[in-house]
């Protein structure tokens, strides 16, 4: 594999096969007995934002796994034009892993870049976010087999990943939200299309949960001038304990960072033992580390 820019760059088969390399991976970090399979090799980190977690965990995987690591300054595109900054990367670097803002850009840099390319997170979508979380849950529920998911929030880029997932994994996944914050049904139905498992929509929360719900997933609240509107619309779609406890008592509830209490979430839900934001972002370094081998080294 090339390049890693969305889980559907994946086939089904080859999303469970990185999903048992990074439990593998986990085993040997766990008992410090990790390969080295990137000696020699060098990885340029781009990183546009403030978010540190994806970040630390590719660093500190890719120096682990033995790689030569080094961060480039600035953000893509800004500040060289896109078709320029590829050729010079070449010369210096394997492997480039990139966030950025504009899924686009990261597709131009791609085709510039000789080297594989990982995306660390775009406007349209996160894919490193979900599987790492994806590997979480298979961990602790033993299977990703019918996993109901409700995903509630606008059509972010962990939703876009959700529903990467759901195209190619046997998993429910339905977002949540107010009906203008939907995915458009054009773009929902190219989904469904061919996909393994099932995507869904709903404007109504309390009608969604149930003990069958298996995860519950939260992301911010719309960024706008008019906070009071945003605040109007999505209020009543907050994550209270008392809703987390409707669903599955083995489910889990994965808020995602950064997490805003009074908004998305209210502070009783993240107090309860299904609430596992912490503990399920261990599996970043993993799952990322698992993509890092499998696109330079295999």
């Amino acid at each position: 594999m090339r390049d890693f820019l969305s889980i559907t760059d994946l086939t089904g088969e080859e999303v469970t096969e990185l999903l048992d390399r990074a439990d593998e991976l986990q085993d040997r970090w766990r008992s410090n007995t990790l390969h080295t399979p990137l000696a020699g090799r060098r990885v340029a980190l781009w990183f546009a934002g403030s978010g540190f977690r994806n970040r630390l965990a590719f660093e500190i995987g890719a120096r682990a796994l033995g790689a030569e690591v080094s961060y480039v300054p600035g953000d893509l595109g800004v500040n060289e034009p896109i078709e320029d900054i590829g050729p010079y990367l070449n010369n210096w670097f394997d492997m480039a892993v990139v966030r950025c803002r504009r899924h686009d850009d990261l597709i131009e840099f791609a085709t510039r870049f000789s080297g594989p390319v990982v995306n660390a997170r775009t406007d349209h979508n996160h894919p490193c976010e979900i599987l790492s979380d994806l590997q979480y849950i298979r961990g602790e529920r033993g299977s990703l087999e019918g996993l109901s998911v409700v995903f509630v929030g606008e059509v972010t880029n962990l939703c876009m990943s959700w529903f990467e997932a759901a195209s190619r994994l046997p998993i429910d996944v339905t977002q949540v939200a107010p009906e203008e914050y939907l995915i458009p049904d054009p773009e929902l139905r190219t989904l469904q299309a061919d996909a393994a498992g099932s995507i869904t929509t709903s404007a109504d929360l309390d009608a969604v949960l149930s003990h069958r719900t298996d995860v519950i997933y939260t992301d911010c609240w719309p960024s706008a001038d008019d906070k009071e509107e945003i605040a109007g619309s999505f209020l009543p779609y907050q994550i209270t304990a008392e809703r987390v406890e409707r669903i599955n008592p083995d489910g889990f509830f994965l808020p995602c960072p950064p997490v805003t209490r009074g908004e998305e979430v209210a502070a009783d839900a993240l107090l309860l033992p299904q609430c596992k934001n912490y503990e399920a972002k261990e599996c970043l370094l993993h799952t990322q580390n698992a993509i890092m081998k499998k696109v330079l080294s295999d």
